[in-house]
């Protein structure tokens, strides 16, 4: 999708989500407020320690990629609260699992009932692969299911927000062993080597024939 987030926009995003869902009494948020949200030691995956400054960079990220604004409350100190719902036309059931990805990384479907209900309640698991049906099959994506892991029975989603994950290891396949990857990467650098060497001699060979056509000028 266009306008992809850095991880911490990402996290800010979900969590001013969160918390207009779940404490909606506290919501638009304040700097130090959204702060703490984004460094909650629980429902987070992964743990972060950002710094107020971090949060408002990730802010004018937000607002320029027009996800977040200043909330015009009157109040003595700046609030801030997302407009993702209005700018998508995102209901509560779209962004409460949106915001479970966003806070938490991908899951399976089983897992974003459990997680999502303090946001929004999930009638059953039919309910929320109905959701992500919905996400998944609108013109520009905004989930997508991982190919199933080694070892787990059930495939995860993931948001598209900050683009796909970087590796999605295929279905069935097994993580290479140590070993293998060390002669991988032996392999690899050799080959760099072999590249580097066969052009250092191309560049000799044309420098011998430069010279040997400069002496023939004096012959």
């Amino acid at each position: 999708m266009d306008n992809l987030l850095d991880s911490v926009e990402v996290r800010v995003l979900g969590c001013l989500i969160e918390k207009e869902l779940t404490t909606p009494e506290y919501y638009p948020l304040t700097l130090n407020g959204l702060t703490n949200a984004c460094n909650q030691k629980s429902n987070r995956d992964p743990i972060m320690a950002l710094a107020e400054e971090d949060v408002v960079r990730a802010l004018d990220g937000l607002r320029f990629k027009q996800l977040a604004v200043v909330a015009a409350d009157g109040g003595r100190v700046p609030k801030y609260r997302h407009i993702l719902a209005e700018k998508l036309g995102l209901v509560a059931a779209e962004l409460a699992i949106v915001c479970e990805m966003m806070v938490r990384g991908p899951q399976t479907v089983g897992e974003l009932r459990t997680r999502g209900e303090r946001m929004h309640p999930f009638a059953d698991l039919a309910a929320v692969e109905e959701v992500l049906r919905e996400l998944t099959e609108r013109e520009t994506p905004l989930v997508m299911r991982l190919p199933r892991q080694p070892g787990r029975k059930e495939s995860r989603y993931a948001q598209l927000f900050s683009g796909e994950p970087e590796s999605v290891p295929e279905e069935g396949a097994l993580p290479a062993e140590a070993a293998r990857q060390r002669v991988t990467a032996e392999q690899e650098r050799i080959g760099a080597l072999e590249g580097e060497v066969a052009l250092l001699r191309a560049e000799v060979a044309a420098l011998r024939q430069a010279v040997e056509e400069f002496k023939a000028q004096f012959e």
